[in-house]
C-alpha cells in the first residue's frame, strides 16, 4: 500500500493548512521578526502595502484593512449612512454575519430568495422586496460563486440604492471579467483562515471606488478619530495587525496558483460525481468560481453525511437553517414556506473537503463513499 493510499484510508480532513504553513513558515517567521525589530505592530508598513496590493488585484480604487470580515460589513454600512429604520435586502443563505451586520447598525435585514442553481440571491426576488425604506442591496458571493452583479447593479441604479458585496468567501472570483469587490460601493472580504485568501487569525478588508467612503472608513476603523485624540464620532477598534498583513502579502503573491488548485480539485469532483443522483456546484454564467467551498445538493443529505462521518471524511452543512427562520429574527415575521428555494437548499446542501493541497486520491476516496451510498452499500 502506498503512503498516499494509507493516508486516504485514515480519512480526509475538511480543511488542512499544515502543508501550506510549512511552505510559508520561514518567510513568515522572517516577516514576524522584521515587524518586531521595527516596532510597528498595528497599521504599519505591511498593512499599507497590503492595502495597495489588494486594491490593485481586486481592481478597486481603494482598499482599507480592518480586523475581520464582520467588521468590514458593519463599517461599510456605517460609511454609507445606513442605520436605524433603513432596510437592506440580502440573502438568508449565508453565514450569520451578513445579516448580523445589518442589525448591528440598527437597520432591518429583508430577506430575498435565492437561485436554485448558483445558490446566490435572486435579482427578481430582490426587486419584489424594494420599499420606500430600502437603502441597500447586500448580495453574497456564496461559496466563492459570484452573484449576478450585472442585474443587481441595474436594480440598484434604477431605485437609487447602495450596492455592497459580501465577498468574504470570494477573493479572486469574477463576474464578466470583473473581480469580486470591484463592482459595488463597497466590497467586504474576510481573511479568516478557512478563506481563499486567509491569514492565521482574523482579518478583513473593504474595497471602494469612493474617496469620501474611504475617508469615512479610515475614521471609523480607528475609534472615529481624524487624528490622535480628536474624535468626530464613535467608531470601532478595527485595525489589521502587521503580522497578519505580512502573511497576507506573502499569500497574495500566489493567490492565482491557489485558486487554480481549488478549481482543479473541483473539476476532479465534477468528473467523479457525474451521473449520480446529486447536483454539483453550478458556476454563475460569465463568472469565475473561486471554490472557497465545494457544495453539492443531495436528496438524502443527512444519510450521506452519516456515511462520510463514518469514514472520517470532513464535511459541513452550509447552511442547516436559513437566516429568515432563525430565532433571532422571529420578530420579523417570516414563516416556513416564505422563501421556498432557500428552505429546500438547507435540507439538501453539503460541503465537501476542498483546499489547494487536497490530492486526487483523497477526492477519489470521498467520491467512492458517495457512490457507495448511491449503490446502497
Amino acid at each position: 500500500m502506498s503512503k498516499k493510499q494509507d493516508q486516504t484510508l485514515q480519512g480526509v480532513p475538511y480543511l488542512s493548512l499544515q502543508r501550506e504553513y510549512q511552505e510559508l513558515r520561514d518567510e513568515w517567521m522572517q516577516a514576524i521578526d522584521g515587524a518586531g525589530a521595527s516596532g510597528a505592530f498595528i497599521l504599519g508598513p505591511n498593512v499599507r502595502a497590503f492595502e495597495e496590493e489588494a486594491a490593485a488585484y481586486v481592481g478597486a480604487k481603494h482598499a482599507i484593512a480592518v480586523a475581520s470580515g464582520t467588521d468590514a460589513l458593519v463599517l461599510s454600512l456605517r460609511a454609507l449612512g445606513i442605520g436605524p429604520g433603513d432596510e437592506v435586502i440580502t440573502t438568508p443563505f449565508t453565514f450569520f454575519a451578513t445579516a448580523e451586520a445589518v442589525s448591528l447598525v440598527g437597520a432591518i435585514p429583508v430577506f430575498a430568495d435565492v437561485e436554485i442553481g448558483s445558490f446566490n440571491i435572486d435579482p427578481a426576488s430582490v426587486e419584489m422586496r424594494i420599499t420606500d425604506k430600502t437603502r441597500a442591496i447586500l448580495p453574497v458571493h456564496i461559496f466563492g460563486n459570484p452573484a449576478d452583479m450585472t442585474r443587481l447593479d441595474a436594480i440598484a441604479k434604477d431605485h437609487g440604492l447602495h450596492l455592497i458585496e459580501d465577498a468574504a468567501q470570494a477573493f479572486g472570483a469574477e463576474h464578466n471579467g470583473q473581480r469580486a469587490g470591484s463592482m459595488s460601493d463597497c466590497g467586504c472580504f474576510s481573511f479568516y483562515p478557512t478563506k481563499v485568501l486567509g491569514c492565521y487569525g482574523d482579518g478583513g478588508l473593504i474595497t471602494t471606488r469612493s474617496d469620501e467612503v474611504k475617508a469615512r472608513l479610515l475614521q471609523l476603523r480607528n475609534h472615529g478619530a481624524t487624528k490622535p485624540f480628536i474624535h468626530l464620532e464613535a467608531g470601532y477598534n478595527s485595525r489589521l495587525d502587521e503580522i497578519q498583513a505580512a502573511l497576507l502579502r506573502i499569500k497574495l503573491r500566489d493567490i492565482e496558483k491557489a485558486i487554480t488548485a481549488r478549481q482543479q480539485v473541483a473539476s476532479w469532483y465534477d468528473q467523479a460525481l457525474s451521473g449520480l443522483d446529486l447536483v454539483t456546484p453550478v458556476p454563475t454564467m460569465n463568472g469565475r468560481h473561486a471554490y472557497n467551498l465545494y457544495t453539492i445538493r443531495h436528496p438524502r443529505r443527512d444519510a450521506l453525511r452519516e456515511q462520510l462521518n463514518a469514514c472520517r471524511i470532513g464535511n459541513s452543512q452550509c447552511y442547516p437553517q436559513p437566516l429568515h427562520l432563525q430565532e433571532v429574527y422571529a420578530d420579523l415575521g417570516y414563516k416556513a414556506g416564505d422563501l421556498p428555494v432557500v428552505e429546500a437548499l438547507c435540507h439538501e446542501t453539503l460541503s465537501l473537503p476542498i483546499f489547494p493541497d487536497l490530492s486526487r486520491e483523497q477526492v477519489a476516496y470521498v467520491c467512492e463513499q458517495i457512490k457507495k451510498l448511491e449503490a446502497g452499500l
